[in-house]
């Protein structure tokens, strides 16, 4: 179908950019391990996410899992939610830990920090939670509460590249806060990954953790992957942060336009815009609630999709429905996260989707009222 709009659409420099910006590679024939184009990335992400130290990764799930080795955390119980990708949980249980599943706060679908205590043991030793849709967490409430109770924190950031909360880059928050560049995110590098931190040693850790544990050409301290970014990926990074700030802007104008059509709609309800947050406007989610809009989230997606218009059931299920765990945890004990996960629709959303297209959009999920 020509006209078909699909859930999201990578971002990319133009062809010609990308090129200019890779030649040097046939000179150097340097195409991975820490090569100039992935120095000079890190370093440009330090500085435009204003944090202290950063490292890349070949993708945001091996920064997670990694930070998670970095910080000595081989043992113990980790507090987080449930609504996310599969990732945050498989990070987490690859890494010798055992998730203890939070609710979430149901207007902003972020893990509910007044929850958080109720669930610390003395076999607790981090709190892991996610930013979500670009919503960002109750920063300041969770770090007092992992300081009274001695936790590490570290932040699955993968929807918030490019935010910051009164002031601060977003990636500051926290002991490590892990950064997502996946096609489909605000900000790609193709695959990749980030961690960012304020401790230079774990840094340093991070770094050889990542590369077998490698620390010189003689001494191996860690068991580790091989999680390193390539030239090829560092390079399409530099080109697209060059255009992220406008790929944002232009996603604000498509959220405008979401807001202007579905808000106030009777039973559609729509992600909170926060006080205090620069917003990447990275998703455009929508609940729907059957008996007052008079369609179910399911009815909806499917009419969309009749139409040739992707849209994504994100997240559902949640991780503790799914089938490598829903023997081991019971998803009621999360009753919001399940519920929203069962009325939730993330909408298409990407830097060049147009106006019409969001118009074309409202106006099938519109005629679905009854």
């Amino acid at each position: 179908m020509s006209n078909k709009i699909n859930v999201t659409r990578s971002s990319m420099a133009s062809i010609d950019e990308y090129i200019d910006e890779i030649k040097d590679l046939w000179d150097s024939h340097w195409l991975t391990n820490a090569g100039a184009k992935h120095e000079e990335l890190r370093e440009l992400l330090r500085k435009y996410m204003k944090v202290e130290h950063l490292e890349l990764f070949t993708n945001g799930h091996m920064a997670i899992e990694l930070s998670l080795q970095a910080l000595g955390l081989t043992e113990g119980e980790v507090i987080t939610s449930p609504f996310t990708f599969v990732s945050t949980t498989h990070a987490i249980v690859r890494s010798g830990l055992t998730p203890v599943f939070c609710d979430i706060d149901p207007d902003d679908f972020t893990i509910d920090a007044g929850k958080i205590e109720e669930l610390i043991t003395d076999r607790t030793v981090a709190i892991l939670p996610i930013h979500v849709y670009g919503n960002i967490c109750d920063v300041e409430r969770i770090r007092d509460i992992a300081d009274r109770h001695g936790l590490k924190v570290i932040y699955d950031a993968a929807h918030t590249f490019g935010e910051e909360y009164k002031g601060r880059g977003i990636g500051s928050y926290g002991d490590i806060s892990c950064f997502s560049f996946h096609a489909t995110k605000v900000y790609n590098t193709i695959e990749g990954g980030a961690a960012c931190l304020r401790d230079r040693v774990l840094e340093e850790r991070l770094a050889q953790i990542r590369d077998f544990g490698i620390v010189d050409e003689e001494v191996v301290s860690y068991v580790g992957p091989n999680a390193k970014m390539h030239e090829f990926s560092a390079a399409m990074g530099i080109c697209n942060l060059r255009h992220v700030d406008d790929e944002i802007a232009k996603r604000s104008k498509v959220s405008e336009r979401y807001r202007e059509r579905l808000m106030g709609a009777a039973g559609i309800r729509l992600s909170p815009c926060q006080k205090d947050v620069k917003p990447n406007h990275a998703y455009f989610p929508a609940v729907f609630d059957e008996e007052v809009f008079g369609a179910s989230r399911d009815e909806v997606f499917e009419k969309l999709k009749q139409n040739g218009i992707g849209a994504r059931k994100y997240f559902y299920p949640i991780t503790t429905e799914l089938e490598c765990y829903n023997k081991i945890y019971d998803a009621s004990k999360t009753p919001e996260a399940l519920r929203i996960s069962r009325r939730v629709l993330t909408l298409p959303m990407y830097a060049d989707l147009g106006l019409s297209d969001v118009d074309r959009i409202c106006d099938i999920i519109l005629d679905l009222r009854r």
